[in-house]
């Protein structure tokens, strides 16, 4: 790719293209498995990550030695609903935060010894009230989109996607409500905390979104209802996904909002986050039934619903593990252990 997408039908040509698995590195690790001084599939999941790793790095010994955790953070129009327990300002505060150290994921990212990158889009110039028309047009979605695509740079063993952005969680619900069908009594939680009459706000104002965006609901199209109901770093997220997938970078999804972007991508194609993994299951309601719908298992329950990436960066030191055993390991003949009876 030449030239970053400027319309939605280059980004369609894009998905419609994405490389599939290197089959070859998947069978060699298999193999490997079999050898080693363990009794089979005894190491559970870190044996199908090591599979999962090396399909997607192109090689047969995966390692997880230069991972880079990726916060991208959007201003929503939406927030002046009232619909988050914090002011809009919140967003631009935080980001200064993340960049001066203080946030959770800076800790976080230190403790795996991370690359940390924070990419802003527009804080200036929030999206529109999705429940006046559009949150944004084609273009600033398309631009969004290539933005992201940045974060997924060569070298990169994974890439951990994460957010920050007052009202998300109101996005993320009702973006997945037009994905999948629902209200916003299925999928919205209390995201920052809200609860009582301001929970049942936030419903209202789904179920009023959904009600009037229901004729492009209707048509169905992934990339248009990101543009409608979406926000700059749910596209900046999908971009970031899509880039992963064309450099052969595996993705750690964090939790909620950033599973909601890339769902996006699974709507258009079901296997189009077969490179990603969810890292937690968030304590937001609407992670669990967007998990079924897009059909993931996530790695780690830890009652976690902060975003930034945090749980993608937890996350990490599994996949180190899995690597670890798999490449380091004795094989029954290197340790003279003998093998399993036929």
């Amino acid at each position: 790719m030449n030239a970053p997408p400027a319309t939605f039908e280059e980004m369609r040509g894009i998905i419609r293209g994405l490389p599939g698995p290197d089959l070859v590195a998947r069978t060699d690790v298999v193999r490997r498995q079999a050898e080693l001084t363990k009794p089979p599939g005894s190491l559970g999941r870190l044996e199908e990550i090591a599979e999962w790793l090396a399909a997607w790095q192109g090689r047969a010994q995966p390692r997880v030695e230069r991972p880079r955790v990726a916060v991208f953070a959007g201003a929503h129009g939406i927030a002046r609903r009232g619909v988050s327990a914090y002011p809009p300002e919140v967003t631009q505060q935080m980001v200064k935060n993340f960049l001066d150290g203080g946030a959770a994921i800076n800790q976080l990212a230190s403790a795996i010894d991370a690359d940390l990158r924070i990419y802003e889009l527009d804080l200036v110039h929030p999206t529109e009230d999705f429940t006046q028309g559009p949150a944004m047009s084609e273009t600033r979605t398309a631009n969004a989109l290539a933005y992201g695509m940045m974060a997924a740079e060569p070298g990169i063993d994974v890439l951990c996607l994460g957010e920050m952005g007052i009202a998300n969680t109101t996005t993320a619900a009702t973006l997945c409500a037009a994905l999948f069908g629902g209200s916003g009594a299925d999928w919205a939680g209390p995201g920052t905390g809200v609860t009582g009459a301001g929970l049942a706000r936030k419903i209202s104002v789904i179920d009023e979104a959904l009600a009037f965006h229901k004729t492009a609901i209707a048509r169905h199209d992934p990339l248009e209802l990101l543009a409608t109901v979406g926000g700059e770093e749910f596209a900046a997220l999908a971009g970031a996904v899509l880039a992963a997938r064309m450099g052969r970078i595996p993705v750690l999804l964090d939790g909620y909002a950033c599973t909601a972007a890339a769902a996006v991508l699974h709507a258009f194609d079901s296997k189009a986050l077969d490179h990603c993994l969810v890292a937690h299951r968030s304590a937001e309601p609407g992670h669990t039934r967007l998990l079924e719908a897009i059909g993931k298992r996530p790695l780690l329950e830890m009652d976690m619903r902060l975003g930034e990436a945090s749980a993608a960066a937890l996350a990490v030191p599994i996949l180190k593990a899995a690597a670890a055993c798999h490449n380091g390991m004795a094989t029954f003949a290197e340790a003279g252990v003998s093998s399993r009876n036929a």
